[in-house]
């Protein structure tokens, strides 16, 4: 069984009996984080881009729990310029790789990156024969057709807040290119500026598509299936 655990912003952990996969861990300055940075546990970091609101606190997380910090090579020497003794792993949009939870996926997102030569990503995150689409931040894409085609996504966790990333009606749109089962909005509220009726996100989705929309708040946890 694995189980979501929400901790703010896009920063969400997901765990079974054997493994931690933490995501775009921005916990120090988050008005909405759940849990501290030093106490966040984890065996591997999906970063989707060098935004300080998503690298966050990795370097310094991976540091203290030896996790291995995933994502573009640009991102990554981000990471290792502020802690030059952790462990990382490189990859590109459509590469893939094997993990002791399972398989990852890297995948396009449209968004800038943060950092000079770098690009934005996503990940399709296989675990427990469950397959999770982490979006990372993005707008809409075409793309998200062949996402859901290639393999048959349980849970989407797709951004919501507008401004920065898609809005309520691109992001059911995404459910709907996704043929996701289910969705787990993330990405709104931290700030004003990205603040959204998930409510109603949940009826659009759901009126739109076959997926089934679980609004988790910050420090709430859900059991997939």
């Amino acid at each position: 069984m694995v189980k979501f655990t929400y901790y703010g912003h896009a920063c969400f952990l997901l765990e079974n009996d054997h493994c931690k996969i933490l995501t775009d861990p921005f916990l120090t300055g988050n008005p909405l984080a759940a849990i501290a940075p030093d106490i966040v546990e984890a065996d591997y970091i999906l970063l989707s881009h060098a935004h300080s609101d998503h690298l966050g606190d990795a370097p310094e997380i991976a540091k203290r729990t030896e996790a291995t910090v995933v994502g573009i090579p640009e991102v990554l020497a981000v990471c290792t310029e502020r802690m030059d003794d952790i462990k990382t792993h490189p990859m590109n949009i459509g590469g893939s790789c094997k993990t002791s939870f399972g398989k990852l996926r890297m995948t396009l997102a449209i968004h800038s990156s943060g950092v000079a030569g770098g690009i934005a990503c996503g990940y399709v995150i296989k675990i427990d024969g469950m397959h999770i689409y982490f979006a990372g931040d993005t707008a809409l894409f075409q793309g998200m057709q062949v996402i859901g085609q290639k393999e048959s996504i349980d849970y989407a966790v797709l951004p919501i807040g507008d401004n920065y990333t898609m809005g309520l009606e691109d992001a059911a749109l995404a459910a709907q290119w996704l043929n996701t089962r289910n969705v787990i909005p993330i990405h709104y509220n931290t700030w004003p500026i990205i603040e959204q009726d998930v409510d109603k996100y949940k009826e659009l989705t759901e009126r739109l598509t076959r997926a089934t929309v679980h609004i988790v708040k910050p420090g709430e946890s859900l059991r997939l299936a």
